[in-house]
C-alpha cells in the first residue's frame, strides 16, 4: 500500500511517522513544497529576540533522518499542483505524477494580508517560515530600524511585538478588533493591554491598517512592519479535487480525519476540528492540534479506526514575562453560542506567600442552568501552563463546577498554596450560580 502525504510540517510528519509505526511495510512518501520539514514555527519569535541561537535548532528532523531512521521518503521542493482522485495520483509543479492508494492532505495555512496595500514591500515581514524569519533578522542587523508596527493582536503578533521591543525598537501593535488574542473577552484584553503598555508597547485596538508605505503602516510611522493579521487555510488544492470544505472555510473532516472522498484524509491547519464545548466544527490553527490530528490521520490511513476527540482551543502566550492562557469559551463567546454564561475572576498567588508567591488571576466560565464548565483563562508569571491544563481537562471531561471544585490537586509551599487559585475560582463561581 502506498501512502502519500501532502505537507511536511506538524500534521504531515506526524501522520507519516504514525503510519510508519503501525505499518512497517507501507510505502510512505511526503511531498513538501518548501526546503525544510518538521520545524517549529512557534520558536520563530524567540530567534528574533535571541533566546534561540540558530534556526537550525528549530528543525526537529531532516529529510535524510526520516529516510534513514524511519524509511519515509521525504521530498522537499515538491509542490503538488493538482489531485486526481479518480486516477489516485497527484501532479507536481514539474509535471511528475505520484500515485497513491491513500492520501493525507496536511497543506497547512498561509498569512492573510487582508488585502493590505504594500504588503510585499521589502520592509514588511511574516513570521511563518524559516526563510521569512531569517530575512527579518537580517533586516534588523543590516538596516537597524528604530520603530516597528505589528499588524495583528493574536499570539504571533503579541510575541513579535515583545521580540522587537526586546531589541530596542519602538513598537506599535495594531488590532482591528476591540480585543486581543482573537478572544472576545474585554477583561482579559484589559489586563494584557495594561501589562504590555508597561513595557512601552503602544496598543491600538479597533484600528485597521489598509495600506503600507516605505515609511508608515496606516497612520503610524515606522521603519519595519510585521504582518500577523491572521491565517488562511490552504484548501484550494483540495477543493479543486472535489473535497468538501466546511462552514469555516477549512477542509471538512469527520472524527477519523476522513474527507468526503474515500481514502483521502486531512489534518492540521488546513482542516476543521470538532469543538468539545459547542459540538460545532471550528478552525483554530494551533501546533498542538495539528500534531494530534496528523497522528489520527496517519493511523487511519493505514487501516486503523482511531478518532480525534476534538479541541477546546487551549492556548498560551508569554507577553513580556506574563503568561496568558485561555481555553474553551469566553463569556461573550458562550452567550453567542446560546449558553447563559456566568463567569468569575479571582486574584490570588501561585504559591505560598512565604515562598515569594506571585500574583495569579483565574477566570472560569460556566453555563447557568447546567453548571457545566465552558471556558477559562489564567494570567500570571508562573504555573500558568499547569493551571490552564487543569481547566482544559475539566472542560473536555464535561465537568460541572461542583465537581471541579473538589479536584484533588497537589500542594506544597514551593509549588502551590493550600487552596489552588483554580479551586478558589470555582468556589467564587458557585456563589454566582443558582
Amino acid at each position: 500500500m502506498k501512502l502519500v502525504v501532502i505537507g511536511g510540517v506538524a500534521a504531515g510528519m506526524s501522520a507519516a511517522a504514525r503510519a510508519r509505526r503501525l505499518d512497517p511495510s507501507c510505502e510512505i512518501t511526503v511531498l513538501e513544497k518548501g526546503d525544510t520539514v518538521s520545524y517549529s514555527a512557534c520558536g520563530f519569535p524567540y530567534f528574533i529576540d535571541g533566546r534561540v541561537r540558530s534556526l537550525d535548532d528549530l528543525v526537529a528532523y531532516t529529510p535524510d533522518e526520516f529516510r534513514r531512521e524511519r524509511n519515509i521518503d521525504v521530498r522537499t521542493a515538491a509542490e503538488v499542483v493538482s489531485i486526481s482522485h479518480a486516477r489516485r495520483e497527484v501532479s507536481l509543479a514539474g509535471g511528475e505524477r505520484v500515485r497513491y492508494d491513500r492520501l493525507v492532505i496536511a497543506a497547512g495555512a498561509r498569512p492573510d494580508a487582508n488585502n493590505i496595500a504594500g504588503a510585499t514591500l521589502p520592509h514588511v515581514f511574516h513570521l511563518v517560515s524559516l526563510e521569512s524569519t531569517r530575512a527579518l533578522c537580517e533586516f534588523l542587523k543590516s538596516r537597524k530600524p528604530r520603530s516597528a508596527v505589528v499588524v495583528g493582536g493574536g499570539y504571533i503578533g503579541i510575541e513579535a511585538a515583545e521580540a522587537l521591543r526586546s531589541r530596542g525598537l519602538a513598537v506599535t501593535l495594531v488590532e482591528k478588533k476591540p480585543y486581543l488574542l482573537s478572544r472576545n473577552d474585554m477583561q482579559l484584553t484589559g489586563i494584557l493591554k495594561a501589562h504590555l503598555e508597561k513595557f512601552r508597547i503602544d496598543i491600538r485596538l479597533e484600528t485597521a491598517v489598509s495600506g503600507i508605505t516605505p515609511s508608515a503602516a496606516g497612520e503610524f510611522p515606522c521603519d519595519l512592519v510585521v504582518l500577523a493579521a491572521g491565517l488562511k487555510p490552504n484548501v484550494e488544492l483540495a477543493a479543486d479535487a472535489g473535497i468538501e470544505l466546511g462552514r469555516t472555510g477549512a477542509i471538512r473532516v469527520n472524527e477519523r480525519m476522513e474527507t468526503n472522498l474515500s481514502g483521502v484524509f486531512s489534518a492540521g491547519d488546513c482542516a476543521e476540528a470538532h469543538h468539545v464545548v459547542t459540538g460545532a466544527p471550528v478552525w483554530i490553527p494551533l501546533g498542538t492540534t495539528a500534531n494530534k490530528m496528523g497522528r489520527v490521520a496517519g493511523a487511519n490511513a493505514v487501516g486503523k479506526r482511531e478518532r480525534f476527540g476534538g479541541i477546546a482551543g487551549t492556548a498560551i502566550v508569554r507577553a513580556c514575562g506574563l503568561g496568558v492562557a485561555v481555553t474553551g469559551l469566553s463569556p461573550a463567546e458562550a452567550k453567542r453560542e446560546g449558553f447563559v454564561a456566568v463567569d468569575s475572576w479571582i486574584h490570588s498567588r501561585d504559591r505560598a506567600s512565604y515562598f515569594q508567591g506571585r500574583p495569579t488571576s483565574v477566570q472560569l466560565v460556566a453555563d447557568r442552568s447546567t453548571h457545566r464548565l465552558l471556558g477559562g483563562a489564567v494570567v500570571g508569571e508562573g504555573g500558568v501552563e499547569g493551571r490552564i491544563g487543569i481547566i482544559a481537562g475539566a472542560i473536555q471531561a464535561h465537568m460541572k463546577v461542583e465537581e471541579f471544585q473538589d479536584l484533588d490537586l497537589a500542594y506544597a509551599p514551593p509549588f502551590a498554596p493550600v487552596w489552588d487559585p483554580v479551586l478558589i475560582a470555582a468556589q467564587q463561581l458557585l456563589k454566582a450560580l443558582p
